[in-house]
């Protein structure tokens, strides 16, 4: 029980409200006098998801930030935020933060609890939102033929976090620190995708969670994803499996275009033995960011 996938597999015998879909998708969908609420929550954990020492007004940016991009994945329009924080070393800092993410998106602070705590910091965060359009996007709609789509590369997160870690004055590092949750793109794409999700935890282990909702095989050509600039070559398939990345992963159908910038990177096929083959091979080995792992 200690993984988190069997915690996961655990908590859906107790999940059983539609809303919850399963727990297999970005975020729970609430039918609500004739509106459909988005509502999503994330924790975040020192030394976990950011490193001891790191600029607290990046934390609290950070932690709005994954919490908008799965209402983003759902095509939705945030209504407010929760925040649940434990007393750190430098709470003007994260208030800093958390201003300049709310006001950026405009984006109000509606409540939450802040609590004293020994050891790692640890802070969590609800994201509401109002769905935009009917049927609000999940990660089950994929079918064969679809195309498979990314908004942009991945690996940029990766790089950041090992100039950060390294103290590398001069890379950029804001993927890392200040991801951008896409939500106008997850609004234009939600009324056309067949099945939609953010790349949180790596490419190749995402994209098999779309496949395995969808009940699919998805064929990803490695030579068609985008790559953070400088990325070397030699380090691209770390970057398919590292996380971090915050781009929204989608199909459509395979006549259909997309209405913002996205790279093909596949297609959806009947279902085979492995959720994901990557230049037409089983995706195996570290798929992904889980928890219970280490940087």
């Amino acid at each position: 029980m200690a993984r988190e996938a069997d915690l996961i597999a655990a908590l859906r015998g107790l999940a059983t409200h539609p809303a919850a879909r399963g727990l297999a998708d970005d975020a729970a969908v609430l039918e609500v006098g004739g509106e459909a609420l988005v509502l999503t929550h994330d924790m975040m954990v020192e030394g976990v998801h950011w490193l001891a020492g790191q600029d607290a007004a990046d934390v609290a940016w950070k932690l709005v930030a994954v919490n908008l991009s799965d209402l983003a994945a759902k095509g939705a329009e945030p209504l407010g935020v929760l925040l649940g924080y434990a007393l750190g070393d430098n709470d003007a800092r994260f208030l800093e933060g958390l201003r300049d993410v709310l006001a950026t998106h405009d984006v109000p602070l509606l409540g939450g609890d802040t609590v004293s705590s020994h050891g790692p910091q640890t802070m969590g965060l609800t994201a509401i939102g109002r769905a935009t359009c009917r049927p609000v996007p999940s990660r089950s709609g994929a079918k064969a033929g679809d195309a498979v789509w990314i908004t942009g590369p991945v690996g940029a997160a990766m790089q950041g976090f090992e100039a950060l870690r390294d103290g590398d004055t001069s890379a950029d590092t804001a993927a890392y620190r200040r991801p951008v949750a896409l939500l106008a793109e997850g609004r234009m794409l939600a009324p056309r995708v067949t099945a939609m999700m953010d790349v949180s935890d790596g490419l190749l282990l995402d994209a098999s969670r779309l496949a395995e909702a969808s009940g699919a095989t998805i064929w990803l050509d490695s030579f068609r994803v985008p790559f953070a600039p400088g990325l070397p070559p030699d380090r691209r398939d770390e970057a398919m499996r590292w996380g971090d990345d915050y781009q929204l992963l989608f199909t459509l159908p395979a006549e259909s275009e997309p209405p913002c910038p996205a790279h093909r990177i596949g297609d959806v096929r009947p279902r085979a033995d492995a959720p994901v083959l990557l230049d037409g091979a089983p995706a195996t080995g570290h798929l992904g960011w889980q928890h219970g792992e280490t940087r």
